[in-house]
């Protein structure tokens, strides 16, 4: 297990970062919100195989959680978290403070880009604009090369790529597909909070995107056919409530009337009292 060292000032950061780019080093980032799980540890991989340093960030963003959203109930593994990443090898943690991210006075957001709209904008309205934001600062903090983030959050990758390029930032972007359980069901930090029977009935989620995903293969190419099938499969695989089944163009997220490849299917159901999204690319053979 390697030394990992931990940082919470961003100026320290900064300098250490410099310091290795000095010496030709390529630096990747992946940014957390902690409740670290074996997706994360993907990210992790993938940074190590990239880049010659690798800094995670670990900070639950206040600004990305809505009023009514659970903040204050997320899962906070900090120790645990610091273990992990000194088991793969990260060579530093930034771990900032609120105060560190959002000192007194701090009064500018970054309005996202029009991809964050739907979805998952319709309903959660103030999300990407915290996540923007954050994710601007934390690149603007890191400096790094390369930040690596994964499928599952989809949208937010899309948010995140639209941001780069639209605000000229020097980072490349890298996506690491979704990571899943032995029974199909995505990596999540929230999946913790799932009963065994509620676990039993997220398991609807992959099945009805496989589904989906078989019936695009086997030719259907009505969208909005999908998308029903996708959503009554859900409903009678036993989620309590679907917030949106879409078949989206990957690049927009605008609703695939007509189905052609590359599609991403999006969905974003309750199972009890949590909240859970998963999505699958579908591209042509």
């Amino acid at each position: 297990m390697s030394k990992l060292e931990v940082i919470n000032c961003a100026m320290e950061l900064r300098q250490q970062v410099s310091r290795w780019r000095g010496n030709g080093d390529r630096v990747g980032v992946v940014p957390t919100m902690g409740a670290l799980h074996a997706g994360h540890l993907c990210l992790v991989s993938a940074a190590k195989t990239e880049c010659q340093r690798v800094i995670a960030t670990i900070f639950v963003n206040p600004t990305q959680f809505g009023p009514t959203e659970d903040l204050g109930k997320y899962p906070r593994t900090l120790a645990e978290d610091l273990r992990l990443l000194a088991a793969e090898g990260v060579d530093a943690v930034f771990v900032p403070s609120d105060l560190e991210m959002y000192p007194p006075g701090f009064s500018t957001f970054v309005e996202p880009p029009d991809v964050a709209h739907q979805w998952e904008g319709a309903f959660r309205p103030t999300h990407f604009r915290g996540v923007a934001t954050v994710v601007l600062k934390l690149i603007n903090m890191a400096q790094a090369d390369v930040a690596f983030f994964g499928q599952k959050d989809f949208q937010q990758v899309a948010v995140v790529k639209h941001l780069v390029a639209d605000l000229n930032v020097p980072c490349e972007i890298a996506v690491v597909p979704t990571v899943r359980d032995a029974d199909g069901l995505a990596l999540s930090s929230r999946n913790r909070f799932l009963s065994p029977e509620e676990r039993k009935k997220a398991l609807a989620i992959p099945r009805a995107l496989h589904d989906a995903e078989l019936a695009i293969r086997s030719g259907q190419r009505h969208g909005y056919k999908v998308m029903n099938d996708l959503n009554q499969h859900l409903i009678q695989g036993g989620v309590d409530h679907v917030e949106y089944a879409v078949a989206a163009n990957p690049d927009d997220l605008t609703v695939m009337v007509e189905i052609r490849f590359p599609v991403v299917l999006l969905v974003a159901v309750r199972v009890g009292a949590t909240r859970l999204i998963d999505n699958i690319l579908i591209e042509a053979t």
